[in-house]
C-alpha cells in the first residue's frame, strides 16, 4: 500500500511517499480501508519534532480517518468487515489501509459522509470532553474561544452553541470571523487587534467570562485570566501559538476559578467505553444537524503538503481533509 512517510524530524517538505507493506490486525484490532483523513496542526507539530509526542522513526503521520472495515483480528465484535466506520490514533492516517485497537473505532452513521466522519472524533470529541465532562458548562455561562476559526476551535463554538451558552471566538484575524459566527458565536474578538480584557469585560457587563477554552497559549493567556468571572474554569486544550504560557496564580485565588486540564486522548483511551458513548452521541448529532463540521477544503492525497502547509500558514478556517483511496491512485507516478 502507498504512505505518507516521516523517515526525519525535518517538516512538511521532507514527508514522502512510499510503498510500504500493509498491516495486518492483532487481537482487538480491526483494518481499515481509508477513504478519507483530516489533517491538523498537530500533524505539522509532530513531522517538526515540535510536539510532546515524538514516535519512533519512520512512520505515517496522520490521526483522523474514516473508511471501511476489511479486516478484523481476534476477538472483535462491535464492528464486523464492510461496516463504515470512523477511527483516531497517534500515528497512521495518511496511507491507504489503517490498523487500529478496537476501542478506537466507531461506526459512521449512513448520512454521514467520509470526510465529514474523518473530522470528528478528534476536534469535536476534545471540545465535548473539554466542555462536558472538565468545565461542566451550563445553559447560560459565556465561553471565550481561542483559536476559534480552528478545527477543535469551531467544534468548542459548535457544542457551546447547542449547549446554550454564549460564545465569544477569539481569532488572529478579522478575516476568520464570519467562520465563527456561522458556527454560533455571539461575538467576535480579533485578538490581534482588539483589547482581549476590555471587550470580554464589556460583553459581559463586567462580570467576565466563565468558561475559557483555549488552543492558543501564549500571551492570550495573560490578559484573559485577568477577565475571568467567579467561578470560572480555564480550559487549557492546546498551544497552536508555540508557546507554554504561565499564570499569576493569586488571580484564580482572587476569583475562585479553575484551572482545568484537558487531554482527550488519553482519556479516550483509559475510559473507553465512556470515550464510545459520546463518540456515538456526536455522531448521531451530526447525523441529525445538531452538530456542523466545518470542511474549508477536501484535497486529493498528493496535495498533502499543500493542505499541511495551509496549516502552518494560519490560512485555514475549519478541517481539511485529504481524499485517500482516489487521490492515492492518482498520485500514482507522480513525484512527490
Amino acid at each position: 500500500m502507498r504512505a505518507v512517510i516521516c523517515s526525519r524530524f525535518d517538516g512538511i517538505d521532507a514527508l514522502e511517499v512510499r510503498e510500504v507493506p500493509e498491516p495486518v490486525p492483532r487481537e482487538r484490532e480491526v483494518l481499515v480501508g481509508v477513504r478519507a483523513a483530516a489533517l491538523s496542526l498537530m500533524d505539522t507539530l509532530v513531522v517538526s519534532g515540535r510536539y510532546q509526542l515524538r514516535p519512533k522513526l519512520p512512520f505515517v503521520p496522520g490521526t483522523d480517518v474514516a473508511g471501511v472495515v476489511i479486516a478484523v483480528g481476534g476477538d472483535v465484535r462491535s464492528v464486523r468487515v464492510g461496516d463504515r466506520v470512523t477511527c483516531t490514533q497517534w500515528t497512521g492516517g495518511m496511507a491507504e489501509r489503517l490498523a487500529v485497537p478496537e476501542h478506537a473505532v466507531v461506526k459512521l452513521p449512513e448520512p454521514v459522509s467520509f470526510e465529514v466522519g474523518a473530522t470528528v472524533r478528534y476536534a469535536y470529541g476534545t471540545a465535548r470532553y473539554a466542555l462536558d465532562d472538565r468545565a461542566r458548562l451550563c445553559q447560560g455561562e459565556v465561553v471565550f474561544v481561542s483559536g476559534a476559526a480552528g478545527g477543535v476551535g469551531l467544534a468548542a463554538v459548535d457544542l457551546a452553541r447547542l449547549r446554550g451558552a454564549t460564545v465569544i471566538a477569539g481569532v488572529g484575524s478579522a478575516a476568520k470571523g464570519e467562520a465563527a459566527r456561522r458556527q454560533g458565536a455571539a461575538h467576535v474578538l480579533d485578538y490581534s487587534a482588539d483589547p482581549v480584557r476590555d471587550r470580554l469585560l464589556e460583553w459581559t457587563d463586567g462580570r467576565g467570562v466563565d468558561v475559557y477554552f483555549d488552543t492558543v497559549g501564549g500571551p492570550l493567556m495573560a490578559a484573559v485570566s485577568r477577565a475571568m468571572a467567579w467561578d470560572g474554569r480555564i480550559l487549557p486544550v492546546g498551544f497552536a501559538s508555540g508557546e507554554i504560557p504561565s499564570l499569576a496564580m493569586n488571580l484564580p485565588l482572587l476569583k475562585n476559578y479553575s484551572v482545568v486540564g484537558c487531554h482527550w486522548g488519553p482519556w479516550a483511551e483509559r475510559e473507553p467505553q465512556s470515550s464510545r458513548a459520546a463518540d456515538e452521541w456526536l455522531l448521531a448529532a451530526a447525523a441529525q444537524g445538531l452538530v456542523r463540521p466545518r470542511i474549508a477544503r477536501v484535497l486529493p492525497f498528493h496535495s498533502f503538503r499543500q493542505g499541511l502547509h495551509l496549516l502552518t500558514s494560519r490560512q485555514v478556517a475549519g478541517r481539511l481533509v485529504l481524499q485517500v483511496e482516489a487521490g492515492i491512485e492518482a498520485c500514482a507516478g507522480t513525484a512527490l
